[in-house]
């Protein structure tokens, strides 16, 4: 790895996760963000791995990682964060995400998910596959897994709108539109947007 940008609002977590890069490939350049206006601007310049926390300033975990996603297409994503939540870790999962580590990780487990990353491999966390393929193990999906942008999403879809058109009214990206969409549709149990739709009706989601 010749290039490293590292993206948390804790100065401590990001000089930890420097030192985990710097011990395993000292010949890599650093760059630290704290929010995401900055890490947007940084990751414009080529780098071999981003780790980024998801509860930053400048914008929401989705929007703010699904920007970043926007602007460095071919750089893997490694998500370091405390926030576990299924809806939101699913959504980054449509995105195209490379993996996913809690905080509380040892530095040879960030290691290890660092090297199958630049490997060309996913960290993924077990359920969160589970949850993507639809094997939930014949549990109904809890309504709570849906974001209120996904619903959001879901509602505009009902209306008929296209991806490009919810994009424009709710200010955000197609790609990150149809990262939700995605989200949505596997939290749901759903095979396609239109079933998904119907499912959120039938749960008064929408």
């Amino acid at each position: 790895m010749r290039s490293c940008l590292i993206c948390d609002d804790h100065a401590m977590l990001r000089e930890a996760l420097t030192g985990a890069v710097a011990l395993n490939w000292p010949d890599a350049v650093v760059v630290q963000c704290a929010d995401y206006p900055s890490a947007w601007q940084a990751a414009a310049d080529s780098h071999d791995l981003i780790l980024s926390d998801l509860i930053m300033p400048g914008a929401s975990p989705v929007d703010g990682i699904g920007r970043l996603r926007e602007i460095a297409p071919d750089t893997p994503i490694l998500i370091v964060t405390g926030d576990e939540d299924d809806a939101t870790l699913l959504t980054l999962f449509a995105l195209g995400v490379s993996g996913f580590a809690p905080k509380t990780s040892k530095s040879a487990v960030i290691e290890a998910a660092i090297r199958l990353i630049l490997a060309g491999g996913r960290y993924i966390p077990p359920r969160l596959i589970e949850i993507a393929a639809g094997q939930g193990g014949g549990t109904p999906p809890r309504t709570t897994r849906l974001t209120a942008r996904q619903i959001d999403v879901l509602r505009l879809i009902a209306t008929g709108h296209s991806n490009k058109e919810i994009a424009r009214d709710l200010d955000l990206s197609p790609a990150t539109i149809k990262a939700h969409t995605s989200a949505a549709i596997a939290v749901l149990g759903a095979v396609n947007r239109a079933e998904a739709v119907f499912k959120a009706r039938e749960l008064g989601l929408i």
